[in-house]
């Protein structure tokens, strides 16, 4: 972790506004990070709307998209930011791999790292194995997701799409609700909501509730009804079965009557945004009349995610790059 900073991001000089070298997680950011990575999305989201030419400042840099776990929108996310930096990207399909985890990351650390690329990308299966991966290389590594762990360009995105729409993240109400238990979403917003002052609470059955929630500085509920009061913000997640091995909920239909977002409950929350990080089981955590309405910011959380992914990749280049303060 850096030394703690918490002047103005404005008064600190250069690279000492993010001296990190990779970006593997939330933890272990200052609050002024967070925010610098925001205001700089910013500068791209309204590029991206202009359709301005593609950006060049990544010219003649490799971009590797590592992905040992299958991803559609984040994948995508990744390469359109590197291309409309002017990266040269690849993207690696290793979802089959056998890679697991213990030595054979190592491997295959040394393996990404004798391909002398300039930034790596890695969504992996396994917690941790990012940082592990980060460790062997040469270059800056970005998280797109470990196991469990942390997705934290996905937290910085929805931070950028309530900060938009809100106007601030402090003083937000925020309620996260779903599988809490195996969300590595949850988690990274978690972090980069409550460090940005705002006001989180997580709702789920007692059997996708992780112990200890309130270390969190976080406000823990079984029953979504008492949990949306007065929200600002609604955030839903997928119910992952896929990482289950056992009757974590009695079936969809059970988990909808009592964690769905429906247009009733809505009506409860009128000023309320919904949100979802994608993909979405509609029916299920989610109706597709919320997600489709109006207060829904899912589709605007797509944009942010390119806006935010191309910044995060300029940052973590500028040193290589000689950027002037960065270097």
């Amino acid at each position: 972790m850096a030394p703690s900073d918490h002047r103005p991001a404005s008064l600190i000089p250069g690279g000492a506004v993010f001296p990190h070298r990779h970006l593997t997680g939330i933890e272990g950011l200052q609050p002024h990070e967070i925010t610098f990575l925001l205001d700089e999305a910013e500068n791209w989201v309204e590029a991206n709307r202009r359709h301005a030419k593609p950006d060049k400042r990544l010219d003649g840099l490799t971009q590797i998209n590592a992905f040992f776990e299958n991803s559609t929108r984040t994948l995508l996310s990744f390469e359109i930011a590197g291309k409309r930096l002017g990266a040269d990207v690849v993207n690696m399909h290793a979802a089959q791999s056998s890679v697991k985890k213990g030595e054979t990351l190592i491997d295959t650390a040394q393996t990404l790292n004798a391909m002398r690329a300039d930034v790596i990308v890695i969504r992996h299966m396994s917690s941790g194995a990012v940082r592990l991966i980060a460790d062997k290389v040469d270059c800056p590594v970005l998280n797109a997701g470990d196991g469990r762990h942390e997705h934290p360009t996905q937290a910085l995105l929805d931070a950028l799409a309530i900060r938009r729409r809100r106007g601030s993240v402090a003083g937000q109400r925020v309620v996260i609700c779903g599988d809490i238990l195996h969300s590595r979403v949850a988690r990274s917003n978690i972090l980069a909501l409550t460090a940005l002052a705002a006001d989180v609470r997580v709702c789920a059955p007692s059997t996708l509730m992780p112990p200890a929630m309130d270390r969190m500085f976080v406000t823990p509920f079984t029953d979504f009804d008492q949990a949306i009061t007065d929200a600002d913000v609604v955030m839903m997640l997928r119910v992952q079965n896929e990482r289950m091995d056992g009757g974590y909920i009695p079936s969809s239909r059970e988990f909808r009557l009592r964690y769905g977002l429906t247009p009733e409950r809505l009506a409860r929350i009128p000023d309320a945004l919904v949100m979802h990080p994608g993909p979405m089981n509609r029916g299920v955590e989610i109706d597709s009349a919320v997600a489709d309405g109006a207060q829904s910011a899912i589709t605007e959380q797509v944009e942010m995610g390119v806006a935010v992914r191309m910044a995060c990749l300029d940052v973590l280049t500028r040193r290589a790059r000689g950027v002037e303060g960065w270097a």
